[in-house]
């Protein structure tokens, strides 16, 4: 497996469709706005971006957290520029960029250096061989204060890494749970 560059992240959006809406550069100032958390590609990567919806945890129904059975009212949802996570708590999100991930790519994810700074845990798991689509973020304030995370700026960083040969079974094979998600997406039994 080998690393891929700026120069193969820009030919596999271009002949690919691998990133949408994608930014061929890296952006780290917009007009009327100034200094934004970079985002775009990167020298063998792709910083992506944090959509303006939110899920908020909230432990106002005494739920258990359980995987096999998540409890959708332990959230609140939230339509914002920003949003506020409140201390030693964790809120959801999505990515403005739709993804697609060819057969012989793995990525992995990485949160911005810029959050974890802050006590910010960005999380997002490996985007397997031929997913595809919004990907789910999960951020985790570690801290004892409020902590604000900014929709439309970068997050993290994915990395692709490119097999010499395809995968026997992709993600897509499989008929993967979270395959063509949209949205914010909550854990599937």
């Amino acid at each position: 497996m080998a690393i891929k560059s700026d120069r193969w992240i820009r030919r596999m959006a271009a002949e690919h469709r691998l990133i949408e809406p994608f930014e061929p550069a890296q952006v780290r100032e917009h007009a009327g706005v100034g200094h934004v958390i970079s985002y775009g590609t990167s020298s063998y990567g792709y910083d992506i971006r944090c959509a303006d919806e939110f899920k908020i945890f909230t432990n106002i129904n005494s739920a258990v957290v359980d995987p096999k059975q998540f409890d959708s009212s332990s959230f609140v949802d939230l339509k914002a520029d920003v949003c506020i996570i409140p201390p030693n708590s964790f809120a959801l999100a999505r990515t403005v960029e739709y993804l697609r991930i060819p057969r012989n790519v793995l990525t992995i994810c990485l949160g911005k250096s810029t959050y974890a700074r802050c006590g910010i845990i960005v999380n997002v798991t490996p985007l397997e061989p031929e997913w595809e689509g919004h990907v789910t973020l999960e951020f985790s304030n570690t801290t004892p204060l409020p902590a604000k995370i900014y929709a439309h700026e970068g997050v993290a960083q994915i990395l692709f890494l490119e097999s010499d040969e395809p995968c026997e079974t992709s993600y897509r094979d499989r008929g993967g749970k979270y395959q063509n998600q949209r949205g914010v997406t909550l854990p599937k039994p």
